[in-house]
Order: structure tokens, then C-alpha cells, then sequence
């Protein structure tokens, strides 16, 4: 049977997009200080899940809601189960976009919004992938569960307490990242170096704070100070220009007499590519280090600029890797704070790290605390740990997809290994499949996030025949 997979997308795409939009109107960033027990992670990403099941149960399939942390839409019967895995969380949007983050525009055949790409688009378009089969009636041999999350930005906690309630699927993909195909991804660990001590002396640091998440690089950074003197003000002012004017961001100054704020204006990035971003924080620290800051101010403006700044693959801090096949061991310093008089809870630098095998969570932490311990810093690891991930190239699996690419696309298909996380590791034979294409521009977690139409409604045509024929 020849299906025209293309010609099907073409005849939904209005309605695909409709649903789309209005899907990213809803605003679902995490937000613990408003959750329930109705609520785990906050109204948003409650109302974003329960939204796009509404559109399961509208269009006929099979639809369960795992108590608001995660649900599923399925389709078919069989002793296998090939799960599809999206999710309705985003990022904060941040500042700098030049429209509502969460009113969609379309402009230069580009969908804007936040969650345009990361994962509402791509997860639309495996939606209606499923909705194409089920409206032609294509029998299938197993069932085609798509899951829907609602933590992936954050802990995985909608997907730990999912697993907790339904069984895993046997092998499946993820939306979530780009083509040909992602079959391995390093593992994931967040590290916090914590400050204590003294903060006083001629320079006083009454605050610090950078950065939304610790997979973002941080766009924005603000540090309050006390200086000596009206004069000091005057010439911290005249030495901060200069620092901009030297360096890739943008920034301001305000003083008071002796009180002084400082911000400073990087670029917003993904954390599993910090290189590709300008991180706000460090250099504001690399700026401030020039200063006589005593105790926990000083550690902590000292360690941020001498061993975090710029330090994308490690190095200064100790722990650089690399893996043949996985590539480079990468650093993202996602959150920076510190408050005058705060304990170690309030004065931190939170570090993401992206690891490929040959090295363990257990080296990287002593290999940090050797390089910073005498520089005053506690090092605490994150309680979540993801190690790497690999399914082999002959993994029928694999193959398959890789096939429906070259099929759609007429390019050859081939392995990427990434640093980014997508719920495609869940799964022993779990990998990332699309949205994105090869060349596209990566907007995820920045500022005027898009999607290209085209981009979105060819893979749709690629998920629906790939979901077939790993189905039928």
C-alpha cells in the first residue's frame, strides 16, 4: 500500500496549526510556589497536559491522565508498545523577545513562541502523525502509546511517577531534538559550589543573581554593591564601560553615592551548548573580580571568574573529557546567587554538566573539589544523575528510522550524539528523532523561540510514516 504522506499532512495542516497555537497560548512553565497535589508542578504545565489530551479524547483515541503529572494518548493493539515521548513544560521565557511569548506569531514562515521548537511544535506534528493513521484505518500490529510529560525542563518527576503507575513502552522515540536521528546522548549532573564567610571590607557585594534554569545559559545578571566612596562609584562606572566596551555584551550602571547596580546583558543558549551562548553572570563576576571584596564575596566572585568563566569544556575546573564517539565533556553555569550575610544556601554557583563515557559523577565531584577547595567552596551534587546513553547503529530501530529520513528527505542518514537530554533515554531502545532539520537555526531556551512551517509539517509526514512502519 503507497501512502502520500506529504498529500495527508497537507490536508490537516490548517487544523494542525490551529491546535498548535493555541496549545503554546497556554503558558506552562514550572512554577513550585503554586503547586497542588491537583498541581504537581504548577498550574501551567497542568493546563498544558490536560490541553493536549483534551485533543486526544476529541479526535477518539485512547486517553489516560496520570494524576496531572503525565498522561497518554494510544492507538492500536499488540503484545509490543511503541512509545512516542513529548512534553508540554517550557522554560521561562526570559527577557528580550520582540513579541508575547505566549501569543504565537507568524512572520517569514516561522512559527514565535515559547515552546515553539522545545517540545510543542514537534510534539504536535507526532500527534497528528498518530491522527493521519487513525483516520486512514491502517492496521497495526502493536500499540502506538504517545506519553505526554510535563517535567522535562526541570527533574523528570512526571516521569519517575509515571513509570510508577503504567508499564514502559518497548522501544520508542522522542520529538525532541533533530534529524537524521540522536542515538546517544551524554550524562547529565548538576554540581553547586556554596560560599560562606565574612562579607565586609571596602567593597561589599550585597547581591548577585543570574540566570532561570540550570540547562540556560544565563542572558541576564544584576549584582548590588556598596563602595567606598562617591569617587569609587565614579570610576567604577568609567572602568564597567570600558569592560563592556571590550567584551560581547551589552550593560548598564546606576549609583547612588555609594550604592551601585550593575547590569549586564549576555545571550540566552541552551545549557547543552554553552559555547553558542554569552553567559551574563560570568562576566559581570569576570568584571567584579578586579575589586578588593573580602570572605564569601571574594570566593565567590573569584571562583565564578577564574575557574567558571568561559570554561565551556572544563578545563579550568579540572575535570575536562572527551570520549571518542561522544565528543567533549561540556559546562554550563546556569545559576548564580548570593545575598549579603546568606548562608551556603544562598550563595552558590549551580554548574550543569554534560558527560560522555570514560569518566563518573564520582570523579568529576573530587576533581572539583580539588581544584576549588582552597579557593573556599563546598561542592554538593544535584540529585539527579543521568548517565550516558547509546543505542547501536543496527539496532533495527535505528535503522528504521534512518531509512524513513532518507526516504523523505533523499539525504543519507547517519548517527549525532548530543549533550542535550530528551526523554528518548527512558528507553533501553529509546532514541530522539527530529523535529529539527540539519542547518537549522537552534532558538530552543532563547529569546524569539520559532519553528519553520515547512520544517514542521515535513516531519509530520516523516513521524507518520515512521510510526507506521515500525507499528504495522
Amino acid at each position: 500500500m503507497t501512502i502520500n504522506w506529504q498529500k495527508e499532512v497537507e490536508a490537516r495542516k490548517e487544523d494542525l496549526l490551529e491546535d498548535l497555537k493555541n496549545l503554546l497560548r497556554v503558558s506552562s512553565e514550572r512554577d513550585d510556589s503554586q503547586a497542588t497535589e491537583d498541581a504537581p508542578f504548577g498550574p501551567g504545565p497542568r493546563d498544558a497536559l490536560k490541553h493536549m489530551l483534551a485533543y486526544g479524547e476529541r479526535d477518539g483515541f485512547v486517553v489516560k491522565n496520570v494524576d496531572n503529572y503525565a498522561g497518554h494518548i494510544d492507538l492500536g493493539e499488540g503484545d509490543e508498545t511503541l512509545g512516542i515521548f513529548g512534553h508540554m513544560d517550557v522554560v521561562p521565557a526570559g527577557d528580550g523577545w520582540d513579541t508575547d511569548p505566549y501569543e504565537p506569531v507568524i512572520k517569514d514562515g516561522k512559527i514565535f513562541a515559547r515552546g515553539s521548537s522545545d517540545d510543542k511544535g514537534p510534539s504536535m506534528a507526532a500527534y497528528y502523525a498518530m491522527k493521519i493513521i487513525k483516520d486512514l484505518d491502517l492496521e497495526l500490529s502493536k500499540k502506538v502509546r504517545f506519553v505526554v510529560g510535563s517535567d522535562e525542563e526541570s527533574g523528570w518527576a512526571d516521569m519517575a511517577y509515571y513509570f510508577e503507575h503504567e508499564e514502559e513502552p518497548d522501544f520508542g522515540f522522542s520529538p525532541d531534538a533533530e534529524f537524521p536521528i540522536i542515538n546517544g546522548e551524554k550524562g547529565n549532573v548538576s554540581f553547586a559550589l556554596r560560599f560562606k564567610g565574612d562579607n565586609a571590607g571596602d567593597y561589599v557585594l550585597k547581591s548577585f543573581t543570574s540566570g532561570l534554569r540550570e540547562n540556560m545559559v544565563p542572558g541576564t545578571a544584576t549584582a548590588k554593591i556598596e563602595v567606598p566612596s562617591a569617587d569609587s562609584a565614579i570610576a567604577l562606572e568609567k572602568a564597567f564601560y570600558e569592560f563592556v566596551e571590550a567584551n560581547p555584551i551589552s550593560g548598564t550602571i546606576e549609583a547612588e553615592h555609594t550604592f551601585v547596580t550593575i547590569n549586564v546583558v549576555g545571550k540566552g543558549a541552551h545549557g547543552a551548548s554553552p559555547q553558542s551562548g554569552i553567559n551574563a553572570g560570568s562576566f559581570l563576576a569576570s568584571f567584579l573580580d578586579n575589586y578588593e571584596f573580602i570572605g564569601a564575596a571574594k570566593q565567590f566572585i573569584h571562583v565564578a571568574a577564574a575557574y567558571v568563566h568561559e570554561d565551556f569544556y572544563g578545563e579550568k575546573l579540572g575535570v575536562a573529557h572527551e570520549d571518542e564517539k561522544m565528543g567533549k565533556l561540556t559546562m554550563n553555569a546556569g545559576l548564580f546567587a548570593f545575598k549579603e550575610n546568606g548562608s551556603e544556601d544562598d550563595n552558590y554557583i549551580n554548574m550543569n554538566f554534560r558527560f560522555p563515557k570514560g569518566t563518573t559523577t564520582d570523579e568529576l565531584e573530587s576533581k572539583l573539589n580539588e581544584t576549588v577547595a582552597a579557593e573556599g567552596a563546598t561542592v554538593t551534587r544535584g540529585a539527579r544523575v543521568m548517565e550516558p546513553h547509546y543505542v547501536p547503529m543496527d539496532d533495527p530501530l535505528v535503522e528504521t528510522l534512518l531509512q524513513v529520513y532518507e526516504d523523505h528527505t533523499g539525504e543519507k542518514g547517519y548517527e549525532q550524539i548530543i549533550g542535550g537530554g530528551t526523554y528518548g533515554r527512558l528507553l533501553k531502545r529509546g532514541v530522539a528523532y527530529g523535529a529539527m532539520f540539519p542547518g537549522y537555526t537552534d532558538t530552543m531556551h532563547q529569546a524569539n523561540e520559532f519553528m519553520s512551517l515547512d520544517d514542521l509539517f515535513r516531519a509530520t509526514a516523516i513521524y507518520a510514516d515512521a510510526i507506521y512502519r515500525l507499528a504495522k
